[in-house]
């Protein structure tokens, strides 16, 4: 593996690949820390403002909510976020007299209405609520409850921070070729060392498998598996991959007729190792790097179809955030004011494929047992 590594190291392009890999991997895990949203799914929405431009600026009154909001745990809000106990109002300006704090409410670029809130009922929830002292409860309001926010990409046509979604929507690419992966060389792998290793019988069976899967479009098999097993996340995983496991088959069986009649499988049959050894000892370190090539495109094909799967309305389902459904959201942003917020996450979908396919022609020529350091 040292050697390997040295020769990962002298590809730049694998590399790049790699960091890029490793950043969608850290922000997958820490998105919900790291993102200015982070309520549950990013969906925070404040339709005042929606469709503005990247870097749109405003002020929000934050208003405690009447009913109290469950407090999770670091690991829960890791995982699913924070439900917010206070509603976000946008506002132009503010002022304080007596108990009562007015404010010209944002409604669009050009228009705004004024509009009241009890001080009390801003910091507790509740008029009745509370014994804190008018001046302090008036500095508290002003210099606590009213800040600025900076929404750096923009927000889509519900309002929701387009950044934090994007963030957010990491987590379901990477699960989905994670899932796609593992499904697609469990069986490809399977499938192909029996065809290559045994020939005769279970190779035409296999084959003739093989055959009948690749005929049929990969994007209509996805299609009659997501409609079969129903829309949602967990789907989408099983489909995609169980769409992507005919051409590792094809792959392993290839690389598994080539060097089943060499002279290390002979001595080891010769030594009386079983099959499953043979194969798992003996012929597949031999071709892990075809396999870890193949494993690399599976996995930026599975972020694509199900990007398409998303964009299509069969994939992950609002208000879960995917590259894909908020391409679908945004897209008429494209030919009208506000492009970026469609081609935000498109230009995210093809850093990650470009980074797998760098990694996996890397891996290639790294794992090639051939090769030199």
């Amino acid at each position: 593996m040292g050697a390997a590594w040295k020769r990962l190291q002298k590809n730049k392009g694998a590399l790049a690949g790699l960091i890029v890999i490793a950043l969608a991997v850290v922000v997958s895990l820490l998105a919900y820390v790291i993102a200015p949203d982070n309520t549950p799914d990013a969906n925070r929405m404040v339709l005042e403002v929606g469709g503005q431009h990247p870097g749109f600026r405003v002020h929000m009154l934050a208003v405690k909510k009447a009913q109290p909001v469950a407090r999770v745990s670091f690991f829960g809000r890791l995982l699913y976020g924070q439900e917010s106990d206070v509603t976000w109002t946008p506002v132009r300006s503010w002022q304080v007299k007596d108990t009562m704090l007015v404010v010209q409410r944002y409604v669009d670029e050009s228009l705004s209405r004024e509009e009241k809130y009890d001080l009390r009922e801003i910091w507790y929830g509740s008029r009745q609520a509370g014994d804190m002292p008018l001046p302090e409860l008036q500095r508290r309001v002003t210099g606590e409850r009213i800040f600025p926010v900076t929404y750096w990409l923009g927000t889509d046509k519900f309002g929701r921070d387009i950044l934090s979604r994007l963030l957010v929507g990491t987590r379901v690419s990477l699960g989905v070729g994670c899932i796609a992966v593992i499904i697609s060389l469990t069986i490809g792998v399977f499938m192909g060392a029996v065809a290559g290793y045994f020939k005769g019988t279970a190779d035409d069976l296999v084959m003739w498998l093989v055959n009948v899967v690749w005929s049929m479009p990969s994007l209509l098999l996805v299609f009659a598996l997501t409609l079969a097993l129903g829309k949602g996340f967990w789907q989408v995983f099983i489909a995609v991959g169980l769409t992507l496991w005919v051409g590792v088959a094809r792959i392993i069986r290839g690389q598994i007729l080539a060097l089943r009649e060499l002279e290390f499988v002979e001595a080891a049959r010769a030594l009386g190792y079983g099959h499953t050894r043979i194969i798992v000892r003996h012929i597949l370190p031999n071709i892990l790097g075809p396999v870890m090539v193949v494993a690399a495109g599976n996995f930026a094909t599975a972020i694509v179809v199900e990007a398409g799967l998303s964009f299509l309305g069969v994939g992950v389902q609002p208000p879960q955030p995917s590259w894909g459904l908020m391409i679908k959201e945004n897209y008429n942003f494209i030919i009208t004011h506000n492009p970026l917020l469609a081609l935000a996450p498109g230009v995210a979908i093809m850093l990650l494929v470009l980074a797998f396919n760098l990694l996996g022609n890397g891996l290639r020529d790294a794992l090639d047992v051939r090769s030199k350091i």
